[in-house]
């Protein structure tokens, strides 16, 4: 068997392993230090089966950083449409640059960006950005005066809002695994075909976890707000400092937890393949690379 599928299987099964292996990979340290220890340097080995190319160790902290920044913005209670729209475009536009740069791309050829897809992608930032700032368009536009009909549009509504887009976006930017296939292999790590069930698995779970990510995200800091609401009556001035610090701490923490709800190097059954695979399958399972 292939050695790195055995220390996938060692490694990359369990949840906890695996967000064991996401908090070593994000440890914001890694960008300060010359020395890597040896608990890093065996996540390292997996990072490398997982196929996400080792710039991305470099990179991704401060895209995170970034991503903070955008969600604590988007999740502000704005005074008007624009600010709202403004700060949506740039969450969404990062999410779908991000989901698309993170895709499984075995079944492309070249490096080119198709047509179809650069349309693909910027449909889908134009409507979640339009569906994203909808709260403030509602209470703006309708001229929403009571404080329980604000509340609920700027606390309530953004939580199941934040989860449902991010799941569009994944699903959409990433459509395209479902539709060509993707690379599935046996345990010997010989490649046995392209399948689209397996792609449309990937895509599914991957989005599945990026909801968990924002609708999280969100449903905390909203919900502490509204339970600190009284509280905080005479002192007003800390509510956005506990909305900006808790929405921060939330991501940082569900960032390696959602990464870690689906392994990263998926397995599928044997008869879920196409007809012609299952012939030249091997085994019971095949595996696939989900992409992040």
């Amino acid at each position: 068997m292939d050695p790195n599928l055995l220390y996938w299987k060692a490694e990359g099964q369990s949840f906890l392993r695996r967000l064991k292996i996401w908090v070593n990979l994000l440890d914001p340290t890694l960008l300060l230090s010359s020395d890597v220890s040896s608990n890093h340097c065996s996540d390292l080995i997996l990072w490398d089966e997982w196929k996400i190319p080792d710039v991305y160790l470099v990179i991704l902290l401060p895209a995170f950083i970034y991503l903070i920044s955008q969600v604590v913005a988007s999740l502000l209670p704005h005074s008007t449409v624009k600010p709202a729209l403004f700060w949506q475009f740039l969450l969404q536009s990062y999410s779908a640059g991000f989901n698309y740069a993170n895709r499984n791309s075995s079944s492309e050829q070249g490096y080119n960006i198709s047509l179809k897809q650069l349309l693909l992608i910027t449909g889908t930032v134009s409507y979640t950005t339009c569906a994203g700032a909808l709260p403030q368009i509602f209470i703006n536009r309708l001229g929403l005066r009571s404080l329980a009909v604000q509340t609920f549009f700027r606390s309530i509504l953004p939580i199941p809002l934040s989860a449902t887009l991010a799941f569009f976006n994944v699903l959409t930017v990433r459509s395209e695994e479902s539709e060509t296939g993707i690379q599935v292999f046996d345990h010997n790590g010989n490649p046995v075909g392209m399948s689209k069930a397996a792609g449309e698995k990937a895509v599914w779970e991957t989005a599945l976890s990026r909801a968990a990510l924002f609708g999280m995200t969100a449903a905390v800091p909203n919900l502490l707000v509204l339970l600190m609401k009284r509280p905080f009556q005479r002192n007003s001035l800390l509510v956005a400092p506990l909305r900006h610090i808790s929405t921060a701490l939330v991501l940082g923490l569900m960032i390696p937890v959602s990464f870690s709800l689906f392994p990263q190097l998926g397995t599928i059954k044997r008869e879920q393949l196409e007809e012609e695979l299952q012939a030249a399958a091997v085994g019971r399972h095949l595996f696939y690379h989900r992409g992040l």
